[in-house]
Parts: structure tokens; C-alpha cells; sequence
């Protein structure tokens, strides 16, 4: 990779800053909204926030229509192998795992799909890891 591109990546702007606090700041939140209710706080986390805000980001920096056509329909594809997981997470829980060893077998399972998930869409000729 281009230098470049890594001093792009690193370097932060005052957007990124406001960015990055308005982001926080709703994870917090509903972590917060978590201590009064479960489900509301998941309903919440379901909700697709950090893509919305991802996406209106990305308008506000003038990217365009097609860079965030391509992000919403990738959020899409990925999404899917991140389903069993939060079936698998409270399956092994109630099942005597203990929280980071379920963490770790969840998030490798995770990586498994989402590669399973790859190279079945390049048979349909979506190509989401280019």
C-alpha cells in the first residue's frame, strides 16, 4: 500500500474528531439505556445506527452515490454471517462457557462465515472482498 494512503488513514481532522465523539456517544448511550432494559438496548443496537452514520458521513464528505450504494448493500452481505452469533453467544453462556472464551469461538466462527459468505458470492458474481 501506497504511503500515502496510511498518512491518510491516520491523520485526523477536526470531521473526524466530531465524528468520532457523535459515534461514541451513541454507543454510551445505549450501553446506558442497557441498565434500565435489556431488550430496549437491543433493539436499539439492532437498529443499523452505525451504518446510517457511516453513510451520512460519507455524504457529508462528498463521496459518491455509487461509493455508498456499494457500502449499504456490503453492510448487507455481511451482516448475514454475523447472525449466528447472537444465537451461538447466549446458547453457550446459559451452557457454562465463560464470557472471553465465547467472545473468541464467536468471533472466529464469525470469520469463518464471513469468508464462506465471500467466496459463495463470487460464484453470483458479487464480488465483496475485491
Amino acid at each position: 500500500m501506497d504511503k500515502s494512503v496510511w498518512q491518510n488513514l491516520l491523520s485526523f481532522s477536526p470531521q473526524d474528531v466530531v465524528k468520532i465523539i457523535v459515534t461514541a456517544l451513541l454507543i454510551v448511550l445505549v450501553t446506558k439505556v442497557q441498565v434500565v432494559s435489556d431488550r430496549l438496548s437491543s433493539l436499539l443496537i439492532a437498529l443499523p445506527f452505525t451504518s446510517l452514520i457511516a453513510m451520512v458521513w460519507m455524504q457529508m464528505e462528498h463521496q459518491s452515490a455509487q461509493r455508498i450504494a456499494n457500502h449499504a448493500e456490503g453492510t448487507f452481505w455481511f451482516v448475514l454471517p454475523t447472525m449466528p452469533m447472537f444465537l451461538v453467544i447466549p446458547w453457550m453462556l446459559r451452557h457454562g462457557w465463560s464470557f472471553w472464551p465465547t467472545m473468541l469461538a464467536n468471533c472466529v466462527m464469525t470469520i469463518v462465515l464471513f469468508w464462506i459468505m465471500v467466496l459463495i458470492m463470487r460464484k453470483f458474481g458479487i464480488n465483496l472482498m475485491p
